[in-house]
């Protein structure tokens, strides 16, 4: 008998994947799904951008290889972002890389920074490649609680006390994938005071700063004095342009992390098709309003959402930033548990939404739900989900029963 290859066996099933088979099956038969499953933006990217692409692709030269670093001209429109929005300096030749998407970036970053049986310190529940990308690379995890950014600290600090060996990277990321959390500049200072004290350096995710709602734009944590000497940030322009696919993003600061990624990198890829970095650095050094109006968008969304699913029973506290909902299950299916809520909600209702424990064991007793369709489908979502709950027992019973026939 063949074993598993090695890598592959310290990767659990994808529990998110089980809701993603019943959806499949339905579909296939024909049924309409409610997808707030994935975050996927189903907005257009702006004309703009796009004409920026078909015009670069016209160029004889446009199919050749590029740069694994990112071309130039992106690089410089990255660290022209970083200026404008938040007052932070950066080289663009040594402290920024474009990345395929922020989810390659941080993956390449676990390879680049991590030695076997490095412990990783990293939030729960977090979004998968927070861990997995380490796990891959051969870390250790140490997940610690992050049911509040306050609670995370304090966790961060019983994590060192207790690891052997001590940490050596520390994991951000706010607005949070998947609870939506957000932190100010005071709580960067705090993690980087300690992320110093304890030798520690920092990544943090911040794929969601230009999707708030309320309040003050989340901060960076380079805004931070002297986050640069340990930290680098991982950023998107999927959410922000509607660029998901395009696979866009960038990873900035710390000079030395940087080169050590370019460096791993320059080994696995040459970087995205040139129109499409050069249509990046369009969107970031062209007009901004696409930003507010896609914004607005799931503003919107996110208020249809608390309004309509309020009224049909099921109490979903209002997320301030990211496109995403982190809502309690109903006390109805607290028992059940998120993943066959989750099950029966898709396979019952017609509703698919992410069981919180497919982002770690603490995000047990939640879901997450994307803002990923349109106001009208979101009312006709809690009209179904309305009675999903008031049928609630008998939805049950026949559950347990066709496990009782099995």
């Amino acid at each position: 008998m063949t074993p598993d290859f090695h890598r592959i066996r310290r990767l659990p099933p994808y529990v998110l994947e089980e809701v993603n088979r019943i959806k499949a099956r339905l579909r296939a038969q024909g049924v309409d799904i409610i997808d707030f499953g994935m975050g996927n933006p189903d907005m257009p990217t702006p004309k703009h951008i796009v004409d920026k692409l078909v015009e670069t692709a016209r160029d004889p030269k446009a199919g050749r290889y590029s740069a694994s670093k990112g071309i130039v001209g992106l690089r410089r429109a990255m660290a022209g972002y970083y200026d404008r929005r938040f007052g932070v300096k950066l080289d663009p030749d040594s402290e920024v890389i474009a990345t395929l998407g922020s989810k390659e970036g941080f993956a390449n970053l676990a390879q680049a920074l991590t030695a076997p049986g490095d412990v990783i310190v990293c939030p729960n529940p977090a979004y998968p490649i927070h861990a997995y990308g380490f796990i891959m690379a051969g870390g250790v995890i140490r997940h610690v609680p992050a049911l509040s950014p306050e609670d995370y600290l304090a966790g961060v600090s019983r994590a060192v006390k207790h690891s052997v060996p001590p940490p050596t990277v520390l994991i951000l990321s706010y607005p949070s994938n998947p609870t939506a959390q957000c932190v100010d500049l005071d709580f960067y200072k705090d993690a980087i005071a300690l992320a110093k004290k304890h030798e520690m350096l920092v990544i943090s995710d911040i794929a969601y700063s230009e999707i708030y709602f309320d309040g003050a734009p989340p901060p960076s944590v380079l805004q931070v004095d002297g986050a640069k000497d340990i930290a680098v940030e991982v950023n998107s322009l999927s959410k922000t342009y509607a660029m998901a696919g395009w696979r866009v993003g960038m990873v900035v600061g710390n000079a030395r992390i940087c080169a050590a990624l370019a460096r791993v990198k320059s080994y696995l890829d040459y970087g995205a098709y040139t129109p499409i970095q050069v249509a990046a650095a369009a969107a970031l050094n062209g007009p901004q309003d696409c930003v507010e109006e896609i914004r607005g968008i799931y503003k919107s969304r996110r208020d249809v959402l608390v309004e309509t699913m309020a009224r049909a029973g099921w109490d979903i506290p209002s997320p301030s930033a990211s496109m995403f909902a982190w809502a309690p299950v109903p006390e109805q299916f607290k028992a059940a548990g998120s993943l066959l809520f989750s099950k029966l909600l898709v396979e019952e209702a017609g509703v698919a939404v992410a069981p919180g424990v497919g982002f770690g064991e603490y995000g047990e007793g939640f879901v997450r739900v994307g803002l990923v369709e349109n106001e009208h489908r979101i009312r006709q979502a809690a009209r179904n989900v309305k009675k999903f709950l008031s049928q609630a027992d008998d939805v049950l019973a026949r559950h347990h029963n066709a496990l009782a026939a099995q």
